[in-house]
């Protein structure tokens, strides 16, 4: 059982860092929007998908870096009394919270997949702004990002299972 949890965790990390690393560079796709959005303004030939694919660039970066966010660690801590628990401590409260994670993270996927199946179901739902994009890649975006994030949470709870067992990660 113990291997399969270190195989599961070192599965999950893998495709999760390098998704995550691949992903970081998005910031600069998204920059290149909003810049082109300006350039645009600029010289009187505004676009009207600039905003709105900004928002979709936006979107996919954070939900497609969210799984390597938790991987790393780099969510808010109340370390005035974390930074000082023993690491068998800091386990448990880790194992205790990511529950709570895990829980959200699953509602979050019904409902994502639920509204993605909508947007299929009626021909593509489409936004109601001037550019009309069909909404649906963003949505299964959103639910492959929920979907792996889900899986570092279960990493995470592993890992501290791991943890309190004294198991070498």
């Amino acid at each position: 059982m113990i291997r399969i949890l270190k195989g599961y965790t070192r599965t999950i990390d893998a495709v999760n860092y390098r998704l995550g690393r691949i992903v970081m560079y998005g910031i600069f796709v998204m920059m290149g929007i909003l810049i082109w959005s300006s350039v645009s303004k600029t010289f009187f030939l505004p676009s009207l998908w600039t905003l709105e694919m900004a928002q979709f660039a936006m979107v996919a970066y954070y939900v497609l870096g969210g799984p390597y966010s938790i991987q790393l660690g780099a969510n808010v801590r109340m370390d005035l009394l974390y930074g000082e628990w023993s690491p068998r401590r800091k386990a448990w409260t880790d194992a205790f919270t990511v529950l709570f994670l895990i829980f959200y993270l699953v509602v979050l996927l019904w409902g994502g997949i639920d509204s993605t199946i909508y947007s299929f179901k009626y021909g593509g739902e489409r936004s109601p702004t001037a550019w009309r994009p069909y909404l649906w890649p963003i949505k299964v975006i959103m639910c492959i990002g929920i979907f792996l994030m889900l899986l570092q949470s279960l990493s995470e709870l592993f890992k501290d299972i791991l943890r309190l067992k004294g198991e070498d990660i």
